[in-house]
Parts: C-alpha cells; sequence; structure tokens
C-alpha cells in the first residue's frame, strides 16, 4: 500500500466535538487491502471514523474514572496540564487513510495480535508458555510488575477529556490526578477532605475502611458494588483492586504500629507521620525495584548522575509522548490470563483470562474483572511477587506482540455510564488512535532528538505492509515497543522509551518537595526487609497480605 501521508505539521485548531454514539467495527484485511473500505463504511456514516470519536469520550480502555472530586487540581502551578517533551511534526496527517491502516495494525488477529490459542484455557497459557510462542515470558519481572505499573499511572494521570482520533491542543484535556507519586489515588484529600474513605471512630482515627470479600480482604463497597475509593480505575480488574486494598491496609498497619507512641513531629499528626512513612517507601520501590525493572539500571543510574537531558521542566506535568506512547509499554506485559490464588476457589487455585467478555454480567465471572465481590475473588501475592517460594510466575516481554485478550475488551472497561460504547474494542487500535488526538511526532523524530540509533526500515516491516510510510514514520508507541525487543530482547525499554520513563519518574519526584528523594535524599527504608533491601513482598508483608501471614 502506498504512503498516503506526510509529516506537515498540523493545522492549529483541532476539529470540534459533539455530542452522539454509535459502534465502531474493526475493516476486514481483505477489503482495507483492496482499498475499497472508506473510513465512514466502518461507522455507516458519510464522515471519517474521527468524526464517530468526536461524539465519544475516551478512557483508554477503562470505564470513566470516579475521582476523588474533593482533590484539588489547582491549575495555578500548572500541574493540571499535560506539556510536550519534545518538539516536531506529527508521525502522519489525519486522513481516512490513516484512520484505517491504524485500525489495522491493531486489529484482533493483526501484526500486534500474539494469537494466544486462547480454546486450551487459562491453566495452560501459564503453565505451558511454549503454546504462545509469539508471547515470550520475561524471565526478569514476576508478574506483579505489570500491575504496579498500573497502579502507578493511576497515582499521577487521569486524562479528562481528550477524544480518540481526534486532533487537539494540549490544553483541551486535564490531568485529574496530582503528578506526584504520592498515593493520593489511595489517600484522596485525606480524613479532612475525605471522610468518606476512613474510620469515623476516633478510637480508629486516621485509618482506611476495608471490608471482607469472604475469605479476605475487599474494598469498601457501595450498594451496587461499586468501590468506595479515591481512584476508581483501581477497581478495574481484581489484581489492580487487590493492590489497592493492601495499601489501605500498609497504611493502617503503619498508624497503629510505627507511629504509635511517637510525639508528634515538626507538628505533624500521626496520620501525617504514617502517610510518610508509607509514601516514602511507596517512592523507594519506584526508584529502587519496578523503575530499573521497566528502564535497566544503566538508565536510572546515567539520569541520577548526569541530570535529564530532555524532560527538565521543574514543574509536576505529564508529558503526552510519556502519558500517550511510552508508559503504554505495560500493556505489552500483560499476560492472557493469571493464577489469582493457590486455593480460594473451593480449595483449588483460582486460574482466569484477565478479561473475557463471555463472562460479562456474571455475579462471580471467571475472569479477572473487578468490580465483583465473591470468597475466591482476592488475590494471593505468591504468584505476582516473590516471597522466595518458588511460587512467583513471570510476565510477558516488552514487544509488539500483545495478549489476545487486550484486542476485545469488555464493553464495561471503555462504556460511558450511559452504556455507550466508546470506540473500538482493541486496546491497541485505541492507543495508536491517541497518537492522532495528541499529534505526537513519530518515533523516529524523538530517536534522532535524542540522538539514539534509528530503527531501521527492516526492523519495522510488518507495519510497512499496513502502510509504507510507517515503517519510516512510525506512532512513538509501536517504536517504542519494537525498539524494545530489538535493542533489549523485550527484558525492559530500549534508549528512546526508557529514557522518556526514566526522566518523568525522576522528575516527578525531584520536582515534589515532600518526596524523600527531594528532602531527604539520603533516606533509606526504616520498615522491616527479610533481605535487607527492602521490596514490594515486604510491604505486602507489612500489611498482612502475604502468604504467611494468610496461611496459603
Amino acid at each position: 500500500m502506498t504512503n498516503s501521508h506526510t509529516n506537515e505539521p498540523k493545522p492549529n485548531e483541532p476539529s470540534e466535538t459533539s455530542g452522539g454514539s454509535g459502534t465502531f467495527e474493526t475493516p476486514s484485511r481483505r477489503r482495507f487491502l483492496a482499498g475499497g473500505l472508506a473510513a465512514g463504511a466502518i461507522l455507516g456514516a458519510p464522515t471519517a471514523v474521527g468524526a464517530a470519536s468526536r461524539r465519544r469520550r475516551d478512557r483508554d480502555g477503562q470505564r470513566p474514572p470516579r475521582p476523588d472530586r474533593s482533590i484539588s487540581t489547582s491549575v495555578d502551578d500548572g500541574t493540571g496540564s499535560f506539556v510536550r517533551m519534545f518538539d516536531g511534526p506529527p508521525f502522519a496527517q489525519p486522513s481516512e487513510q490513516l484512520t484505517v491502516a491504524l485500525i489495522e495494525i491493531g486489529r484482533p488477529g493483526g501484526i500486534m495480535d500474539a494469537g494466544d490459542p486462547l480454546e486450551v484455557g487459562p491453566i495452560r497459557l501459564i503453565t505451558e508458555p511454549e503454546l504462545s510462542p509469539n508471547n515470550r515470558d520475561n524471565p526478569t519481572h514476576t508478574a506483579g510488575s505489570t500491575f504496579i505499573g498500573q497502579f502507578l499511572d493511576h497515582d499521577i494521570t487521569s486524562d479528562a477529556g481528550s477524544t480518540l482520533d481526534v486532533p487537539q491542543p494540549v490544553t483541551a484535556s486535564r490531568n485529574l490526578r496530582s503528578a506526584r507519586f504520592d498515593l493520593d489515588s489511595v489517600y484522596g484529600g485525606g480524613p479532612s477532605v475525605s471522610p468518606h474513605l476512613y474510620h469515623s471512630d476516633s478510637n480508629r482515627d486516621g485509618q482506611f475502611l476495608i471490608e471482607s470479600g469472604g475469605l479476605f480482604e475487599d474494598l469498601p463497597r457501595a450498594a451496587d458494588g461499586s468501590a468506595i475509593v479515591a481512584e476508581g480505575r483501581n477497581d478495574e480488574n481484581l489484581i489492580i483492586s487487590g493492590l489497592q486494598v493492601a495499601f489501605l491496609k500498609f497504611h493502617n498497619q503503619v498508624l497503629s504500629e510505627e507511629v504509635r507512641g511517637r510525639r508528634d513531629r515538626r507538628g505533624s499528626s500521626r496520620f501525617e507521620q504514617a502517610q510518610q512513612i508509607c509514601r516514602w517507601h511507596y517512592q523507594w520501590l519506584i526508584m529502587n525495584q519496578f523503575l530499573p525493572q521497566y528502564v535497566g539500571q544503566a538508565m536510572v543510574d546515567d539520569v541520577l548522575a548526569n541530570g535529564r537531558r530532555w524532560f527538565t521542566s521543574d514543574i509536576g506535568r505529564i508529558p503526552l509522548e510519556f502519558q500517550g506512547a511510552a508508559y503504554r509499554f505495560g500493556h505489552s506485559m500483560i499476560r492472557p490470563s493469571y493464577r489469582a490464588n493457590l486455593a480460594g476457589d473451593n480449595g483449588e487455585p483460582f486460574f482466569a483470562f484477565v478479561f473475557d467478555r463471555d463472562e460479562m454480567g456474571k455475579a462471580d465471572p471467571d475472569d479477572l474483572t473487578g468490580r465483583v465481590r465473591a470468597p475466591r475473588r482476592f488475590i494471593g501475592w505468591q504468584t505476582f511477587f516473590d516471597f522466595d517460594d518458588g511460587e512467583v510466575k513471570p510476565n510477558k516481554r516488552v514487544d509488539t506482540s500483545i495478549s489476545t485478550p487486550m484486542f476485545n475488551l469488555p464493553t464495561s472497561t471503555i462504556s460511558s455510564p450511559s452504556g455507550q460504547p466508546l470506540g473500538p474494542l482493541s486496546l491497541p487500535t485505541r492507543n495508536l488512535l491517541r497518537h492522532v488526538t495528541w499529534a505526537l511526532p513519530s518515533g523516529q523524530h524523538i530517536a534522532s532528538q535524542m540522538n539514539e540509533a534509528v530503527l531501521s526500515a527492516g526492523d519495522l516491516a510488518d507495519i510497512g505492509t499496513i502502510d509504507a510510510g510507517l515503517a519510516t514514520s512510525t506512532p512513538l508507541w509501536f517504536y517504542i515497543l519494537r525498539e524494545a525487543d530489538v535493542i533489549a530482547d523485550g527484558l525492559h525499554l530500549g534508549p528512546v522509551g526508557g529514557r522518556i520513563v526514566a526522566e518523568v519518574f525522576i522528575a516527578l519526584l525531584q520536582n515534589d518537595p515532600t518526596s524523600y528523594l527531594n528532602a531527604e535524599r539520603a533516606w533509606r527504608p526504616t520498615l522491616e526487609s527479610k533481605t535487607g533491601e527492602f521490596t514490594m513482598s515486604d510491604l505486602l508483608t507489612v500489611a498482612g497480605v502475604d502468604p504467611t501471614s494468610r496461611g496459603q
């Protein structure tokens, strides 16, 4: 297929948005390659696919978040804004042909679909990795690394207002989170501002409300089953729900044990002291466990030693290149299925697909979607983090082979409150269309700006079969995934993706006057560690959700 788009600057004014709804279907490969499918035909409308996207707000594969409205996102310092990290033209000019090409790249069964044989069931996809030769395990990451990444994302970003496949200025959307690694997705505005998250009993002052899901803990829930949390997206799957409640319990334990009997320090309350302990241990894990896994220890060391080269802002803002592309690398690490726990399903392990549309609406679905309470719906953390018991499982490598369930998301994860669908069900397609929204530069352009080696057209030959121009001017997300595969064998991000993620993570900590990296650089974890190096397994042990505490 010939290239029909160039890297010319986009028009200054974005397309207007309007109300409405409709479905968003992926064209067949045969019809697409024949060149006989106009974008309007996808929707049964006379306008381009972007017009349908203009009618609907998007949440990147998630139900619209229910942020704690008591949290201030003051614009006085600009922290509510997104910014650009790099100058440059968009990777391609918006057109019907471009939209159809991006849909083709991200469609089920397309070049990004790992082709996992879902018919063999969730257990065999874990125990027999050879069944998914295109979806390789990552021996350097545990299964929990994926969901920690999701948890971190929900702590620093929540895009309010952007639309898929419709170019718009940076100012068109707001970030509803604090753009700090401060656990505001857990704490909300604190007991005085978000009292619905906390115990009202004075004897438990400053402790989070936690309920039981049957066998073990669950998030507090309203009558309709929705979680009562500061960040509604932290109930979208069972693992992220488990992480949220684990952090609630972590805070409660620190408040009860670590702060007991202490005098107020510098006028801070017991709650504030516990909050700082929890935040600093969390930030330590980001810097010393998870960021090195994502980008490589050498990249972390370089940014700390030599400073940030490209994201030099001293204000806590999120770059679009990070939010819209680089940090979406975690979608490649998701497994098609997981072992949620070892003995929760009538004494047997609970294995399930991460998403299964056939399970939608069931009281206790056989997948790992969230927003449901049942006795077996808890996480046995030995599967996800290493407790030195041989039970931990790996996640998937960072590459352009995405687990098959990600191409057919449940509509509940991408629907508006009224139930109207919000575009394609394929998460890769949604990621690619987001590049049009923000007019992101190509991966090649950013690599050149960074003075990094640029991937060859041969490295990107598969995307070139869809549209020849995309092999030389590639959507940043796809480029970063392919770079990780080519340069780092998928074990972590490559030089372009890794530097974007590392510089943003470190900037958010360096720009936060309350972070340990800023306030007390020499600080080290004070909570107990089994190995002397505080890890996520230690945090879960302090929280009392570890295998030993549970007896399973």
